[in-house]
């Protein structure tokens, strides 16, 4: 076996490829690009403070305003109560939240914190579940602008008919 000699003088010199190493830098940087997610800022919570004590008068606006959907068995709308107030349609309903809320000409600073809480049957249609939230959630004015009412609103969990 013969074995090739050469005759240069020390070690042969290695160039780097810079090209590959490029592209890669250049797709983790494109990688971390994409997958970065800005975070929510600290500290901004929605926090929900307890009522003020029996003495103060904005206590009543704090709570949940309570309306309750009955059903008959065909689905349709029976009655519509607030807090234990029977009422006799969705604008009578409509009334009484602008006059817990607001008046005539748009709502006070209890309109921001306000909350309510339907309450409805199981098999209640649609349709009147929004009309509910149409008559609590505000209106439009006959010159188009639209008076805000209660943005907050929840629904109590459905009870299954017996």
């Amino acid at each position: 076996m013969k074995f090739r000699h050469t005759t240069s003088s020390g070690p042969e010199k290695v160039e780097m490829q810079m090209t590959p190493m490029i592209d890669i830098v250049f797709q983790l940087l494109t990688f971390f690009l994409f997958s970065f997610k800005i975070a929510a800022i600290e500290g901004d919570f929605n926090v929900r403070m307890p009522v003020a004590g029996p003495g103060t008068p904005d206590a009543e606006s704090q709570l949940p305003i309570k309306v309750r959907l009955a059903a008959d068995a065909e689905g349709n709308l029976a009655s519509i109560h607030l807090a234990d107030r029977a009422l006799p349609n969705f604008r009578a309903l409509h009334e009484q939240v602008m006059n817990i809320v607001g008046s005539d000409a748009g709502p006070n600073a209890a309109a921001s914190s306000a909350e309510a809480e339907l309450d409805c049957d199981y098999n209640l249609k649609y349709q009147n579940v929004i009309k509910a939230i149409t008559a609590i959630s505000g209106q439009v004015t006959p010159d188009g602008h639209i008076v805000k009412l209660i943005q907050k609103i929840k629904f109590a969990p459905p009870k299954k008919p017996d």
